[in-house]
């Protein structure tokens, strides 16, 4: 192992995460599935392409209350609201899922693409209007009294806006990194669109840091408690600094960047804090120059952080060797802070396979972060305890009473006559199996003891979100076509977007 000082507990903790790594899962027909999902969670007019065809248009007339064309997007998790903030970070991590993994995705990339404009051009409307973004539709209120399926919703769809006496710092510049990402994912593919992506990313960030101030203010009610800003805005700020740097080169963002590093002293990555993410992110463009730190050593934390071995690490581990964090949606930390640890592996192998250092442990070298994510990803797949994969339609065993309005009950084609807020609420309570099966989905997981219990009135566990799926499509990408034992090789589409 190359670990020092290691506690017989630690040994025995990571000897059961190397044996749950043992078992063979077909990466790529759950990277088919992951990308999938998203299809499930559209709103707006669905395309004649649409694959998960129980599903049908909803939420038409979106923005009619503000005059302003807001149909699309998606809904984040089981219910039927556009949230802005954790849809961009979505966004944003399914286009550095495709920069940095996409030449390894073969014939589901182009799904992914799909994917990412369904979002992309969602928030070029929500931005349509200078000195406006859109912070969310739907009333949460009125649509969390209900369980209705997106396509009978008769709930208030109110939009939520902030401005520049309103403003909302953080979900606007989120907004602005991921149409600067998505700008380098469509450069080679659709140069024009990238072009527009890329214009109104510099736009809307303008906005976030001339008029500086949180939504949690501006909108209240209307995110909080669902999506609060509990971490501030500065790491959106810089987050979308960075993604404008390495769309535009220009130095006005990097000097931003550099001059609040000092924010950036925290592991957290998901979301709501961006820092482990800016710290990885940053170091791709850093690493083996002058200019290094903090970042490398920050992004080196990080690492240290959710190494099972690290005496420094702020993770927990189930028995059966899951990452685990406090609070609700569990997976979300695990998918998150797997793409993490390849995408620095892969920058630490073209370091010259630069180790990173835990306190007095053994020098870890970019494969040790590898293995660690593919236990991650082996135990959400089902080499776990109770043999359970946490994704929808993935093995022989995996949840089938997901938190999901549409996927619980009927389908409309099946079952045309509009069914009422209340009319829901049978489906909803219902011991049976969901109608629908939303394929690819991954629910929020087990309990810090690796049990999991299948109901679909406990969301903490069984509610799937886009936001743990979008890191997972890059991850299983690389796992797709490497294991943990192969040396990753770096094609020129690779190379280029890292020049």
């Amino acid at each position: 192992m190359g670990v020092k000082f290691m506690s017989l507990k630690l040994k025995v903790l990571v000897g059961m995460i190397m044996v749950m790594k043992v078992a063979s899962h077909n990466y790529g027909d759950a990277l088919s599935k992951c990308i999938l999902f998203f299809e499930g969670q559209r709103s707006g007019k669905l395309p004649p392409t649409q694959r998960m065809t129980w599903r049908a248009h909803s939420a038409l007339r979106d923005g009619s209350d503000v005059g302003v064309d807001l149909v699309g997007g998606y809904y984040d998790a089981g219910d039927n609201i556009k949230f802005s903030f954790p849809m961009a970070f979505t966004t944003t991590m399914l286009a550095w899922s495709i920069l940095e993994f996409g030449y390894l995705m073969g014939s589901d990339k182009q799904y992914a693409l799909e994917a990412l404009k369904w979002g992309t051009d969602y928030f070029l409307k929500a931005t349509s209007v200078p000195g406006k973004v859109v912070a969310q539709v739907g009333d949460p209120s009125g649509d969390h009294n209900c369980w209705e399926r997106p396509e009978d919703m008769d709930t208030p769809r109110t939009s939520y806006v902030v401005n520049t006496s309103n403003p909302g710092s953080e979900v606007s510049a989120e907004i602005a990194a991921s149409l600067a990402a998505s700008s380098m994912v469509f450069k080679s593919v659709d140069l024009r669109y990238s072009r527009r992506l890329l214009q109104r990313a510099t736009q809307v960030y303008e906005f976030a840091q001339k008029y500086q101030g949180s939504y949690n203010s501006s909108v209240g009610e209307g995110v909080c408690p669902y999506y609060c800003d509990y971490d501030g805005y500065m790491d959106e700020l810089i987050w979308g600094a960075a993604w404008l740097y390495k769309a535009t080169g220009s130095y006005n963002y990097w000097n931003y960047v550099v001059q609040n590093n000092q924010h950036l002293d925290n592991y957290e990555f998901g979301w709501d804090s961006k820092h482990a993410g800016i710290n990885v992110l940053v170091s791709g463009l850093v690493l083996s120059t002058p200019k290094a730190d903090p970042f490398v050593s920050y992004a080196d934390k990080f690492v240290c952080s959710v190494l099972p071995e690290s005496p420094t690490k702020t993770v927990a581990y189930s028995p059966g060797g899951l990452q685990f964090k406090p609070g609700g949606s569990n997976t979300q930390h695990v998918t998150a802070a797997s793409f993490l640890l390849l995408v620095y592996s892969s920058y630490l192998q073209m370091a010259k396979n630069r180790v990173v250092q835990c306190g007095n442990n053994a020098a870890t070298p970019p494969s040790r972060l590898v293995d660690v994510a593919k236990s991650q990803v082996d135990y959400i797949l089902g080499s776990n305890p109770i043999k359970m994969s946490y994704m929808v339609g993935y093995g022989i065993n995996f949840p089938r009473k997901i938190h999901h309005r549409g996927s619980s009950m009927p389908s409309i084609y099946s079952h045309p006559k509009h069914i009422t807020c209340h009319g829901g609420t049978l489906f909803f309570e219902s011991k049976y199996h969901n109608y629908n099966m939303l394929t690819g989905a991954i629910v929020g997981g087990p309990d810090d003891n690796d049990q999991y219990i299948d109901d679909r009135t406990n969301p903490p566990q069984s509610e799937p979100t886009t936001y743990i799926n979008a890191p997972f499509v890059g991850v299983l990408a690389y796992f797709k076509r490497y294991t943990s034992l192969e040396p990753l090789t770096f094609d020129s589409n690779y190379t280029q977007y890292h020049m």
